[in-house]
């Protein structure tokens, strides 16, 4: 991997980490699904200028049903279940919940397409899920002003991403990326505006928590997504999965930093363990055990 796509993945683990610090601040002001709606449509006209190509509108007509699949599943559902869990979660908290993507997808690729696990991945799957336990353990209380309902929206989105994964690689693998993330921007904003609308707070929020939500949009969406499938191209999947590990260090980070957010010794154990699993999970660590990576 060359010193640039390295420097990308750190970038990028810089701003998605951020995301969960702007969810924190600005969810409670919008609500969840109006934040997300200023955060998918702010994405989708940062989008706008491609949608003037001829081959992205063609690609859009041709994919539409999967396309709107696709942006139900891997924006609209787990971006408002996200923000939902951050009225309640720090945002590392948040995040930590969030890196177990990998291991939802691939149980739903063992499931769902009969996806063979090796025998590393089935024991990254056991370690996660005991990282998970070690995370929620003595916070799952579903009574009022308990996390329950905030941890189990964070791991619905997971399981969403998990299979909004596999649904782009069974019935997406040969559209281009640009379609396919200008499409999921355009789904999920059809999805979200009717909702967004109805539940758009009463009160205007301040100046800061606008920022917030378009920040969401313009760098933690659009300009990621850019990012991460030009390293995707450039290093291939594995590599480009790498930044799951990096992303709850930088909310932790900007949560420690901007919201005075701790975390406890059972938090970081969890951490580390979910971590771990997900790093058997994606054959990362077999992969870098066999063989000397050079940065060059």
């Amino acid at each position: 991997m060359q010193v640039a796509d390295l420097a990308k993945l750190f970038g990028l683990s810089a701003v998605w980490g951020a995301s969960f610090l702007f969810m924190r601040v600005a969810a409670p002001a919008f609500g969840p699904i109006p934040l997300m709606l200023i955060r998918v449509g702010t994405a989708l006209l940062c989008f706008a200028p491609f949608f003037m190509r001829a081959s992205v509108r063609a690609g859009l007509r041709e994919h539409a049903k999967h396309l709107a699949v696709v942006g139900l599943l891997s924006t609209a559902v787990p971006f408002s279940l996200i923000a939902f869990a951050t009225l309640s979660l720090e945002a590392g908290f948040t995040s930590l919940i969030n890196a177990t993507t990998p291991l939802f997808a691939a149980s739903v690729g063992a499931v769902w397409l009969k996806i063979p696990l090796k025998r590393i991945q089935v024991l990254g799957l056991f370690i996660g899920v005991l990282g998970v336990l070690i995370l929620v353990w003595g916070k799952l209380s579903f009574t009022a002003g308990g996390a329950g309902w905030a941890i189990a929206a964070g791991l619905l989105a997971t399981l969403s991403y998990g299979i909004s994964v596999h649904y782009s690689r069974r019935f997406l693998t040969d559209v281009p990326a640009l379609v396919t993330s200008a499409g999921s921007m355009v789904s999920g904003t059809l999805v979200l505006l009717p909702l967004g609308l109805a539940l758009w707070p009463e009160v205007n929020p301040s100046w800061l928590e606008w920022g917030c939500g378009v920040a969401l949009g313009v760098f933690c969406t659009a300009l990621a997504y850019v990012i991460f499938f030009d390293v995707i191209a450039r290093t291939g999947a594995t590599n480009a999965s790498t930044v799951t590990f990096m992303v709850p260090g930088f909310a932790i980070l900007w949560g420690a930093l901007f919201l005075g957010e701790t975390l406890s010794p059972r938090v970081v154990a969890g951490m580390l363990v979910t971590l771990a699993g997900t790093a058997f999970t994606l054959g990362i660590v077999p992969r870098f055990g066999r063989r000397r990576v050079k940065v060059a």
